[in-house]
Protein backbone atom coordinates (compact mmCIF):
# COMPACT_ATOMS: atom_id res chain seq x y z
CA UNK A 1 0.00 0.00 0.00
CA UNK A 2 2.48 2.48 0.80
CA UNK A 3 5.19 1.76 -1.95
CA UNK A 4 1.52 2.58 -4.09
CA UNK A 5 0.98 5.60 -2.68
CA UNK A 6 4.74 6.58 -3.24
CA UNK A 7 4.20 5.72 -6.97
CA UNK A 8 1.15 8.27 -7.62
CA UNK A 9 3.11 10.84 -5.21
CA UNK A 10 5.92 10.61 -7.43
CA UNK A 11 4.39 10.79 -10.58
CA UNK A 12 1.86 13.80 -9.22
CA UNK A 13 5.24 15.87 -8.78
CA UNK A 14 6.58 14.73 -11.55
CA UNK A 15 3.62 15.88 -13.75
CA UNK A 16 3.72 19.32 -11.61
CA UNK A 17 7.52 19.59 -12.49
CA UNK A 18 6.83 18.94 -15.88
CA UNK A 19 3.98 21.62 -16.15
CA UNK A 20 6.27 24.12 -14.50
CA UNK A 21 9.32 23.16 -17.22
CA UNK A 22 6.56 24.52 -19.68
CA UNK A 23 5.21 27.53 -17.84
CA UNK A 24 7.57 28.80 -16.83
CA UNK A 25 10.47 28.12 -19.35
CA UNK A 26 9.48 27.18 -22.65
CA UNK A 27 6.21 28.51 -23.14
CA UNK A 28 7.20 31.88 -22.95
CA UNK A 29 10.28 31.86 -25.32
CA UNK A 30 7.71 29.98 -27.37
CA UNK A 31 10.37 27.17 -27.56
CA UNK A 32 9.32 23.38 -28.39
CA UNK A 33 9.86 20.47 -26.49
CA UNK A 34 9.58 17.47 -29.30
CA UNK A 35 7.33 14.73 -29.40
CA UNK A 36 3.45 14.38 -28.64
CA UNK A 37 3.88 17.73 -26.22
CA UNK A 38 6.18 19.68 -28.98
CA UNK A 39 3.56 19.09 -31.51
CA UNK A 40 0.90 20.04 -29.21
CA UNK A 41 3.17 23.74 -28.17
CA UNK A 42 3.11 24.16 -32.07
CA UNK A 43 -0.72 23.68 -32.33
CA UNK A 44 -0.85 26.32 -29.17
CA UNK A 45 1.46 28.82 -30.69
CA UNK A 46 -0.29 29.19 -34.28
CA UNK A 47 -4.03 28.45 -32.68
CA UNK A 48 -6.40 29.68 -30.54
CA UNK A 49 -6.22 26.21 -29.10
CA UNK A 50 -4.34 25.69 -25.63
CA UNK A 51 -1.42 23.27 -24.46
CA UNK A 52 -3.32 21.54 -22.62
CA UNK A 53 -6.11 20.75 -24.33
CA UNK A 54 -4.21 19.30 -27.33
CA UNK A 55 -1.89 17.92 -25.04
CA UNK A 56 -4.17 15.91 -23.41
CA UNK A 57 -6.04 14.97 -26.81
CA UNK A 58 -3.23 13.86 -28.72
CA UNK A 59 -1.86 11.63 -26.15
CA UNK A 60 -5.44 9.68 -26.26
CA UNK A 61 -4.57 7.17 -29.37
CA UNK A 62 -0.95 6.81 -27.81
CA UNK A 63 -2.27 5.55 -24.65
CA UNK A 64 -4.67 3.07 -26.70
CA UNK A 65 -1.82 1.78 -28.19
CA UNK A 66 -0.03 1.13 -25.14
CA UNK A 67 -2.57 -0.36 -23.24
CA UNK A 68 -2.41 -2.89 -25.82
CA UNK A 69 1.34 -3.43 -26.05
CA UNK A 70 3.34 -2.39 -22.64
CA UNK A 71 0.78 -3.69 -19.89
CA UNK A 72 -2.15 -2.15 -18.39
CA UNK A 73 -0.43 -1.07 -15.00
CA UNK A 74 2.23 1.08 -17.37
CA UNK A 75 -0.63 2.93 -19.08
CA UNK A 76 -2.83 3.46 -15.76
CA UNK A 77 -0.07 5.40 -14.26
CA UNK A 78 1.21 7.71 -17.36
CA UNK A 79 -3.21 8.59 -17.87
CA UNK A 80 -2.54 9.18 -14.27
CA UNK A 81 0.80 11.60 -15.39
CA UNK A 82 -1.45 12.90 -18.51
CA UNK A 83 -3.99 13.98 -16.25
CA UNK A 84 -1.94 15.33 -13.74
CA UNK A 85 0.13 17.23 -16.30
CA UNK A 86 -2.56 18.52 -18.30
CA UNK A 87 -4.15 19.62 -15.43
CA UNK A 88 -1.01 21.93 -14.07
CA UNK A 89 -0.52 23.36 -17.27
CA UNK A 90 -3.63 25.15 -17.20
CA UNK A 91 -3.54 25.96 -12.84
CA UNK A 92 0.43 27.14 -13.16
CA UNK A 93 0.38 30.90 -14.57
CA UNK A 94 2.48 31.13 -17.85
CA UNK A 95 5.36 33.59 -16.82
CA UNK A 96 9.26 33.44 -18.21
CA UNK A 97 11.39 33.29 -15.18
CA UNK A 98 14.66 34.00 -16.91
CA UNK A 99 14.48 36.27 -20.11
CA UNK A 100 17.47 34.70 -21.63
CA UNK A 101 16.08 32.04 -24.08
CA UNK A 102 18.94 29.62 -24.18
CA UNK A 103 19.00 29.57 -20.21
CA UNK A 104 15.33 28.78 -19.82
CA UNK A 105 15.90 25.62 -23.06
CA UNK A 106 18.31 24.43 -20.28
CA UNK A 107 16.41 25.12 -17.22
CA UNK A 108 13.16 23.97 -19.38
CA UNK A 109 14.86 20.80 -20.26
CA UNK A 110 16.02 20.12 -16.79
CA UNK A 111 12.61 20.07 -15.23
CA UNK A 112 10.71 18.00 -18.32
CA UNK A 113 13.57 15.35 -18.00
CA UNK A 114 13.26 14.95 -14.12
CA UNK A 115 9.63 14.94 -14.39
CA UNK A 116 9.49 12.40 -17.19
CA UNK A 117 12.48 10.35 -15.69
CA UNK A 118 10.97 9.98 -12.01
CA UNK A 119 7.33 8.82 -13.87
CA UNK A 120 9.84 6.20 -15.59
CA UNK A 121 11.40 5.13 -12.63
CA UNK A 122 8.27 4.12 -10.79
CA UNK A 123 6.82 2.08 -13.52
CA UNK A 124 5.11 4.79 -15.37
CA UNK A 125 5.63 7.45 -18.36
CA UNK A 126 4.23 11.41 -19.46
CA UNK A 127 2.60 9.35 -22.54
CA UNK A 128 3.95 10.65 -25.97
CA UNK A 129 7.09 9.96 -27.26
CA UNK A 130 7.48 8.31 -24.03
CA UNK A 131 5.31 5.25 -24.62
CA UNK A 132 6.87 4.76 -28.21
CA UNK A 133 10.18 5.20 -26.67
CA UNK A 134 9.20 2.41 -23.79
CA UNK A 135 7.82 0.27 -27.21
CA UNK A 136 11.39 0.48 -28.67
CA UNK A 137 13.56 0.14 -25.80
CA UNK A 138 11.35 -3.04 -25.00
CA UNK A 139 12.52 -5.03 -27.55
CA UNK A 140 15.79 -3.37 -28.01
CA UNK A 141 18.14 -2.35 -25.38
CA UNK A 142 18.34 1.32 -25.88
CA UNK A 143 18.52 4.35 -23.00
CA UNK A 144 14.65 5.45 -22.86
CA UNK A 145 16.41 9.53 -22.88
CA UNK A 146 18.43 8.48 -25.85
CA UNK A 147 15.29 7.48 -27.96
CA UNK A 148 13.56 10.15 -27.40
CA UNK A 149 16.13 12.67 -27.73
CA UNK A 150 16.14 11.00 -31.41
CA UNK A 151 12.38 10.79 -31.64
CA UNK A 152 12.09 14.28 -30.74
CA UNK A 153 14.93 15.88 -32.67
CA UNK A 154 12.99 14.56 -35.75
CA UNK A 155 10.00 16.74 -34.88
CA UNK A 156 12.15 19.88 -34.14
CA UNK A 157 14.34 19.69 -37.52
CA UNK A 158 10.87 19.43 -39.73
CA UNK A 159 9.72 22.47 -37.49
CA UNK A 160 12.81 24.08 -38.02
CA UNK A 161 12.58 23.69 -41.82
CA UNK A 162 8.60 24.72 -41.97
CA UNK A 163 8.86 27.74 -39.63
CA UNK A 164 12.58 28.69 -40.70
CA UNK A 165 13.28 29.84 -37.55
CA UNK A 166 16.87 28.29 -36.75
CA UNK A 167 17.39 30.33 -33.41
CA UNK A 168 14.03 28.50 -31.81
CA UNK A 169 14.95 25.18 -32.90
CA UNK A 170 18.66 24.84 -32.25
CA UNK A 171 17.65 26.44 -28.57
CA UNK A 172 14.63 23.55 -28.65
CA UNK A 173 16.92 20.72 -29.61
CA UNK A 174 19.40 21.82 -26.72
CA UNK A 175 16.32 21.90 -24.24
CA UNK A 176 15.31 18.33 -25.61
CA UNK A 177 19.30 17.06 -25.29
CA UNK A 178 19.35 18.18 -22.02
CA UNK A 179 15.78 16.59 -21.10
CA UNK A 180 17.36 13.44 -22.66
CA UNK A 181 19.99 12.91 -20.08
CA UNK A 182 17.95 13.60 -17.19
CA UNK A 183 15.77 10.81 -18.01
CA UNK A 184 18.48 8.08 -18.55
CA UNK A 185 19.72 9.53 -14.97
CA UNK A 186 16.84 9.06 -13.13
CA UNK A 187 15.53 5.98 -15.49
CA UNK A 188 18.51 3.20 -15.07
CA UNK A 189 16.75 0.34 -15.76
CA UNK A 190 18.70 -0.27 -18.63
CA UNK A 191 21.83 -0.73 -17.43
CA UNK A 192 22.94 -4.23 -16.08
CA UNK A 193 25.45 -5.29 -13.55
CA UNK A 194 27.07 -8.40 -12.71
CA UNK A 195 26.82 -9.82 -9.06
CA UNK A 196 29.28 -12.34 -8.13
CA UNK A 197 28.23 -13.58 -4.42
CA UNK A 198 30.34 -16.08 -2.26
CA UNK A 199 28.82 -17.14 0.69
CA UNK A 200 28.35 -19.65 3.53
CA UNK A 201 24.66 -19.65 3.30
CA UNK A 202 23.90 -20.89 -0.42
CA UNK A 203 20.43 -22.43 -0.25
CA UNK A 204 18.41 -19.65 2.01
CA UNK A 205 20.13 -16.73 -0.46
CA UNK A 206 18.68 -18.98 -3.47
CA UNK A 207 15.32 -19.03 -1.84
CA UNK A 208 15.17 -15.42 -1.96
CA UNK A 209 16.57 -14.84 -4.99
CA UNK A 210 14.96 -17.20 -7.40
CA UNK A 211 11.81 -15.46 -6.06
CA UNK A 212 12.99 -12.46 -8.66
CA UNK A 213 12.83 -12.32 -12.58
CA UNK A 214 16.40 -12.83 -12.89
CA UNK A 215 18.48 -16.47 -13.04
CA UNK A 216 21.09 -17.17 -10.94
CA UNK A 217 23.98 -19.54 -11.58
CA UNK A 218 26.07 -21.55 -8.39
CA UNK A 219 29.84 -22.25 -8.96
CA UNK A 220 31.96 -24.54 -6.98
CA UNK A 221 34.71 -22.10 -5.53
CA UNK A 222 37.52 -23.01 -3.17
CA UNK A 223 39.42 -20.24 -1.52
CA UNK A 224 43.20 -19.72 -2.18
CA UNK A 225 44.20 -19.52 1.42
CA UNK A 226 42.17 -21.46 3.61
CA UNK A 227 41.20 -24.03 1.39
CA UNK A 228 37.91 -24.30 2.04
CA UNK A 229 35.22 -24.54 -0.38
CA UNK A 230 32.18 -22.22 -0.84
CA UNK A 231 29.44 -21.39 -3.28
CA UNK A 232 29.68 -18.52 -5.53
CA UNK A 233 26.52 -17.05 -6.78
CA UNK A 234 26.18 -15.25 -9.90
CA UNK A 235 23.11 -13.47 -11.03
CA UNK A 236 23.08 -10.87 -13.93
CA UNK A 237 20.33 -7.61 -13.06
CA UNK A 238 20.10 -3.84 -13.55
CA UNK A 239 20.69 -0.82 -11.74
CA UNK A 240 17.42 -0.15 -10.47
CA UNK A 241 17.18 -3.82 -8.96
CA UNK A 242 20.04 -3.34 -7.03
CA UNK A 243 19.08 -2.28 -3.95
CA UNK A 244 16.55 -4.39 -3.81
CA UNK A 245 19.72 -7.49 -4.28
CA UNK A 246 22.03 -5.50 -1.42
CA UNK A 247 19.48 -5.72 0.94
CA UNK A 248 18.38 -9.50 -0.16
CA UNK A 249 22.17 -10.23 1.18
CA UNK A 250 22.45 -8.36 3.45
CA UNK A 251 19.47 -9.66 5.66
CA UNK A 252 20.33 -13.45 4.78
CA UNK A 253 24.30 -13.75 4.85
CA UNK A 254 26.06 -10.33 6.38
CA UNK A 255 29.80 -12.10 6.44
CA UNK A 256 28.74 -12.59 2.13
CA UNK A 257 31.80 -11.22 -0.15
CA UNK A 258 30.19 -9.48 -2.96
CA UNK A 259 31.34 -8.26 -6.45
CA UNK A 260 29.86 -6.03 -8.70
CA UNK A 261 30.61 -5.59 -12.09
CA UNK A 262 29.13 -3.46 -14.22
CA UNK A 263 27.87 -5.34 -17.79
CA UNK A 264 28.31 -4.13 -21.34
CA UNK A 265 25.88 -6.07 -22.58
CA UNK A 266 23.83 -9.50 -22.31
CA UNK A 267 23.17 -11.84 -25.32
CA UNK A 268 20.12 -15.10 -24.40
CA UNK A 269 17.18 -14.28 -22.51
CA UNK A 270 17.29 -11.43 -20.03
CA UNK A 271 13.36 -10.67 -18.84
CA UNK A 272 13.09 -7.08 -19.31
CA UNK A 273 10.15 -5.70 -17.09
Amino acid sequence: MLKRLWTYAAILFGGIVIAAGFNLFLIPHHLLSGGVSGIALLISYFSPLSVSLMYFVLNIPILVTGWFQLGKRFVVLSIFSVIVTTLFLELIPVQAVATDMLLSSVFGGVLVGFGTGLSFRVGGSTGGFDIIGSLVTKYRDFPVGSVLVTLNAIVILAVAYLDQDWNLALASMVSIYVSGKMIDLLHISHIKVTVFIVTNQTEALLSKLLQRPRGVTKIKTEGAFTHREKDMLMTVTTRYELAELRRIITETDPEAFVNVVETVAVMGQFRRN
